[in-house]
């Protein structure tokens, strides 16, 4: 029987067996399941401030797992080869990892400066239900977790990993609903997104400048105001596109627009960082 899929705002309609346009998400009986759950196609021990966060825990190293899904479609997606991948595919790619497997590795890594697990590289909250399980166990053991994401999604999803999560990077990509919509998303719901994680946990945000579709300096104004009527103190990083995927004909972000753009954003905020430069 037909389902719908309340984790984002795409509210997919499944039929039985069919997966959702995250390529994650499906109907298995009935029931919507996490389709990539401990199914890990990229693992590394990166720096924190690659995350990037660099007011939490800056200078340590976190184990960093990704799987393979995303519930958006950006154009110049530098990761597109897994988070444009679907189960059948993405299984291919990917090896198993339990939480509690996952959780031992992060443990080992301690002797070279883990100080958790980064949930990173595709979109890791269209696989929900294995942040919160591996967090949960990954803080029963003292460690830290970190979540980079789109922030397109429901706040029940925020509510189920909420309690283990210390630190989030959220993707703000600009401040139009039109540029939202080339993008698969929606503005709206990442503001609430954002707005509800700044109450949990330490938040950083990314957008990043594509020549010609948000790097409007009043765009600028709006989006670092709006950041600042949550809090001044919530930092920005605003960083240098290059070309990827559908848009390898651009240019690449000149770097003195990104630091014009962050000289706006000073205005309103007081930590705003530049990346890619």
């Amino acid at each position: 029987m037909k389902k719908v899929c309340t984790t984002c705002m795409h509210r997919c309609i499944l039929e039985e067996g069919q997966i959702g346009r995250c390529g994650a998400r499906k109907n298995q009986q009935g029931d919507i399941i996490c389709g990539n759950y401990g199914w890990v196609t990229s693992m590394a021990l990166d720096s924190v401030e690659k995350k990037p966060l660099r007011r939490f825990m800056a200078g340590n190293m976190v184990l960093s797992v990704g799987s393979f899904g995303c519930n958006l479609s950006c154009p110049f997606c530098q990761n597109h080869e897994i988070s444009m991948t679907a189960e059948e595919k993405g299984k291919q790619n990917a090896v198993y990892v339990s939480p509690q497997e996952l959780c031992r590795r992060a443990e080992e890594l301690k002797i070279r400066g883990n100080i958790g697990v980064a949930y990173t590289y595709n979109e890791p909250l269209a696989g929900w239900e294995y942040v919160r399980d591996t967090a949960k166990l990954v803080h029963e053991a003292g460690m830290k977790n970190i979540v980079v994401t789109n922030g397109s999604f429901m706040e029940e999803v925020l509510a189920e990993i909420g309690p283990y999560v210390d630190a989030m990077n959220i993707d703000l990509k600009g401040f139009s609903k039109e540029y939202y919509r080339k993008l698969g998303g929606d503005l709206e719901t990442v503001k609430r997104f954002i707005a509800a994680a700044a109450g949990r946990c330490h938040v950083e945000l990314t957008t990043l400048i594509v020549p010609g579709e948000n790097d409007a300096p009043d765009e600028m104004r709006e989006l670092a105001g709006w950041i600042a009527s949550l809090s001044r103190k919530i930092p920005l990083h605003v960083t240098r596109f290059f070309p990827r995927r559908k848009m390898s004909d651009r240019a690449p972000t000149k770097v003195e627009d990104v630091y014009r753009l962050a000289e706006i954003a000073e205005k309103y905020l007081e930590y705003v960082y530049t990346g890619n430069c």
